[in-house]
């Protein structure tokens, strides 16, 4: 799958968000597997995929 790593964001304690782009369904891919191994781990929150996001969403988390 073509997924790229685009930047993470410490949003307090242990918690991260983790941002990644590439074609909708290697994303969903991407995640669910992320998804499954921190659930393995006891370590998933939550995960979710925004499909074509505006603009200004990756500024406005990542400053991009």
């Amino acid at each position: 799958a073509n997924v790229e790593l685009i930047g993470q964001v410490q949003i307090g304690g242990a918690y991260v968000t983790t941002f990644v782009r590439g074609d909708v369904g290697s994303v969903r891919a991407a995640v669910e597997a992320g998804a499954q191994a921190a659930t393995a781990n006891g370590e998933l929150v939550s995960s979710h995929v925004i499909p074509r996001p505006e603009a200004g969403v990756l500024e406005a988390f990542l400053g991009k």
